[in-house]
């Protein structure tokens, strides 16, 4: 992806605000842990490690943002005295990690999404702007870089799910490391029910049941066990990968797990509407403990919807990657019918979604994605051109006119340019949104944006004049081999209108 060309969080939502709650367990309060060294300062990137920790309603007071001029994720607008400043985030900075997975070369929805279901504390690795952008233009490996930092030999903690074996029961034991408290050594019965969980001998527990360990004494853990019943979920490390984890104050938390043996996953499904729609009904229940979910119900036989495995009784979490967490039935409904003749669900069975929160995890946090590739063709070109109008496609050799509303997602698309040079182009159409069904098809040439011509003009000016024009967007677009040719034999396109416009440096923003 080149530095001119941006990924958004919401599909271009310029200037967005996503407020993001959920309620996790309180993890362990490391303060920031910032390694220098004064050797070899100069040539050696040296990353940064914030351990931000916040409570329920707080925001972690800094934006991320995806900047025309600039590489990577960007730290903007750090709060002062806010949680992300007390932890060492400086303005500028780039993200490189996020809980100890490397996103510089990820999406920046994913990247917030991953900020999302991390719960109330978060493991962000950084670099200083000016070292990241040095370290891009020499062309280092910032993956080995950071891979050098993290250690390579280290490795992930595992979330161990143990159900009780009639005659060994859990098959595990926990014994205090001495004189530290809060950490124990896992001792394991032979072929019993918590090795077979993936849980190893000489491991370390991190975490029980949704509860960091770090705090209890040893009497409390026994305790803990005792209630357990049939079955108890762990978080556990090798004692080498624990050792360093302790030493460099880096947290470990069950966002960075790998699961094992998890009885719940949720899934993602794919529709696609057949002649008499999806084949089920969304429902607003309440559970016996009283909470309400959205509930998908009846799933007519043969139905899109059957063929795409739902089930009766399971729970949306996800419509088109977005949380319907905070959104009301209207609201997805609207979301569905915006979405044209397909979309994609995010789901889990009640059962599934009651494990998570009595662990207080994000049910999101270990998706089986089997509908991924499927998406990823649904997002090809060629599906863009849904519900265009025939005369419009066909007729390549003249601009074609699409005007669309935003959405309540935004207008689904993203705009791409050449670096440092004027105009833009469509370089994204998201599935379902607004401007697949208008018709945009990703590689156009945008010629006017609103009535104005921006064939001269760069993609921040570009991006004014859509925020200019409110929820109503027209762009006049042409197919980009026709556009090149008739620019070679110096046939116009439109009338082209300068006009001075306010300098815009963002290309997208989540205030976190």
């Amino acid at each position: 992806m080149s530095s001119s060309e941006g990924e958004t969080f919401k599909p271009f939502f310029i200037g967005l605000t996503e407020k993001f709650t959920f309620n996790p367990k309180e993890g362990i309060d490391n303060p920031v842990m910032v390694i220098t060294d004064s050797a070899d300062s100069v040539s050696t990137p040296r990353p940064r490690l914030s351990v931000l920790k916040r409570e329920e309603g707080e925001s972690y007071g800094f934006n991320l943002r995806v900047e025309k001029h600039c590489h990577g994720h960007v730290i903007r607008n750090v709060v002062s005295g806010g949680i992300a400043e007390r932890s060492g985030l400086q303005d500028g900075d780039r993200l490189l990690e996020v809980n100890n997975c490397y996103i510089d070369d990820v999406s920046h929805i994913e990247v917030a999404r991953k900020i999302k279901q991390s719960g109330h504390q978060l493991c962000l690795l950084v670099l200083d702007g000016e070292e990241y952008e040095r370290a891009v233009s020499q062309g280092k490996d910032l993956r080995g870089l950071v891979r050098a930092y993290n250690e390579e030999g280290c490795k992930p903690p595992r979330l161990c799910h143990i159900i009780r074996n009639p005659g060994s029961g859990l098959g595990i034991n926990f014994t205090p490391l001495e004189g530290e408290k809060g950490r124990f050594s896992v001792s394991l019965v032979s072929g019993g029910a918590a090795e077979k969980a993936g849980v190893c001998k000489g491991d370390r527990l991190v975490w029980m049941n949704g509860a960091m360990v770090s705090h209890l004494t040893y009497s409390a853990l026994s305790r803990m066990m005792k209630k357990c019943g049939n079955h108890i979920t762990i978080l556990v490390m090798d004692s080498e990968s624990e050792n360093i984890y302790v030493q460099k104050r880096i947290p470990i938390l069950p966002a960075m797990a790998v699961p094992h043996k998890l009885p719940y996953r949720a899934r993602k499904l794919h529709l696609i509407s057949g002649p008499e729609g999806y084949g089920f009904l969304l429902r607003l229940e309440k559970t016996p403990s009283g909470r309400t979910n959205h509930v998908l119900r009846e799933v007519n036989r043969g139905s899109p919807a059957e063929r795409a495995g739902m089930q009766d009784g399971e729970i949306l979490l996800e419509v088109n990657g977005e949380s319907v967490e905070s959104l009301k039935h209207e609201e997805i409904v609207d979301r569905m019918r915006l979405s044209g003749q397909q979309f994609s669900l995010t789901t889990i069975t009640a059962s599934g979604l009651e494990f998570y929160t009595q662990l207080g995890l994000s049910p999101l946090l270990f998706c089986d994605d089997d509908a991924a590739e499927k998406e990823k063709e649904h997002n090809a070109p060629a599906s863009t051109q849904v519900q265009s109008p025939p005369k419009e496609k066909n007729d390549l050799s003249s601009p074609r006119l699409c005007a669309f509303q935003k959405g309540p997602v935004g207008f689904g698309f993203n705009f791409g340019c050449e670096s440092q040079s004027p105009g833009a182009f469509i370089s994204k159409v998201t599935f379902g949104g607004p401007a697949q069904n208008a018709g945009l098809v990703v590689g156009e040439v945008v010629i006017e944006v609103n009535g104005q011509n921006v064939e001269q003009k760069y993609l921040e000016e570009i991006l004014l004049l859509v925020k200019k024009g409110g929820d109503f967007l027209s762009l006049l677009l042409m197919d980009q081999t026709i556009y090149d040719k008739m620019k070679k034999t110096d046939t116009p396109t439109t009338d082209v209108t300068q006009r001075e416009q306010e300098e815009e440096d963002d290309y997208e923003i989540s205030i976190l």
